[in-house]
């Protein structure tokens, strides 16, 4: 072989292994620029990120705060007695829903997970979170109130819809965590708690009364 065809051989060979080199330090080091992509996908987006700065407006933020005197789509709450449990600025007494076993089902469901831990599972506000406060002395702990009470009994369904929404005294809102109807259904199933609890002989069905007389 001529020794002009070894050298550009050797050269090809050596120029061959750029690319391989090139990879291989580019996987081996951060850099501010983006990898080269053939098929981009949506790994590269015109967009900014939460909180960013945008020179597009005057105030410099890519947010953008809600337009004054708008409502988003869905978010039209002009059922009071369903948003807000009032009726004509009253605490309602009476559901804006139809009471169902299914409806209280899911409200038993709802409460045993967010109510259950401080007023317990009964509502006697013996719930676990409760019960180790005591245990520990907790300073400014502030037991939960019995469901049972005189007081909570009294109050009408809308009074404790909207405690649930927007929390009372000590406890929280939580009306970011449970939906309306969830709030609802939780109230009913309140309702068959503090029922249970204070039932009547009026309240047991013609049927069961007479055997139960005699139990």
């Amino acid at each position: 072989m001529p020794r002009l065809a070894k050298y550009v051989l050797a050269a090809l060979c050596v120029a061959a292994l750029f690319p391989l080199a090139l990879v291989a330090r580019s996987r081996s080091i951060q850099s501010p620029k983006t990898r080269l992509h053939v098929v981009y996908d949506m790994d590269q987006q015109p967009k900014y990120k939460p909180q960013a700065a945008s020179p597009l407006f005057a105030d410099g933020r890519a947010m953008r705060p809600p337009v004054p005197g708008t409502i988003a789509r869905g978010e039209l709450e002009l059922d009071a007695h369903y948003f807000a449990g009032k009726i004509g600025g009253e605490w309602a007494d009476a559901f804006p829903i139809k009471l169902t076993a299914a409806l209280l089902r899911r409200g038993q469901e709802r409460y045993n997970i967010f109510c259950s831990p401080c007023h317990g599972m009964a509502g006697y506000g013996d719930g676990m979170v409760a019960k180790r406060a005591d245990e520990i002395a907790a300073g400014k702990w502030v037991p939960p109130a019995s469901l049972h009470s005189d007081v909570v009994r009294g109050r009408p369904v809308g009074h404790l819809f909207n405690t649930i929404t927007n929390g009372i005294r000590n406890m929280p809102a939580y009306g970011a965590q449970i939906p309306v109807s969830d709030r609802w259904a939780i109230v009913a199933y309140v309702r068959a708690l503090q029922r249970s609890q204070h039932a009547r002989i009026e309240d047991v069905p013609q049927p069961e009364t007479g055997r139960i007389k005699e139990e």
